[in-house]
């Protein structure tokens, strides 16, 4: 498949924002985050699924990691929250850029990708992904406010 690594890479992001929103629904107390995180994950594991399934369709390898980044990240989020007097803040910020990420890395996916299969499943699912990135906006500007 011609564009297995930018499916590949697209997935491992997607896991990284999957991992981080459910790790962070473990943190925060506010209920209506942890819905709101819960909901997140869920969006980053059905796209993580319809890539991969794209990826198994033609026999490519399915990444079952995030990347370095994302873990870093996590880790750097952790370390803020800890010492932190509003985590919520923290992991909304935290969030709302992992969501820049993916739609970025999609955003350019769909300017490189030459499968019109590959793109028309990327193009299905962009509306959903930037749902997800505007959501996460209107999140941090609230709890900057």
């Amino acid at each position: 498949m011609k564009n297995a690594s930018t499916l590949q890479e697209l997935v491992s992001i997607a896991r990284d924002g999957a991992k981080f929103y459910d790790e962070a629904g473990k943190e925060v107390n506010d209920p209506s985050l942890k819905l709101l995180f819960l909901r997140m994950a869920d969006q980053k594991r059905t796209l993580i699924a319809s890539l991969s399934g794209k990826l198994a369709a033609n026999h490519e390898d399915i990444p079952t990691e995030g990347t370095i980044a994302g873990k870093l990240r996590r880790v750097y989020t952790d370390l803020r929250g800890s010492l932190s007097s509003n985590e919520a803040k923290v992991y909304v910020s935290q969030l709302e850029e992992t969501e820049d990420r993916l739609l970025e890395h999609f955003e350019d996916a769909l300017q490189k990708v030459e499968d019109p299969t590959v793109r028309s499943t990327l193009q299905a699912h962009m509306p959903q992904v930037r749902a997800c990135h505007a959501e996460m906006s209107a999140a941090k500007k609230r709890y900057a406010a």
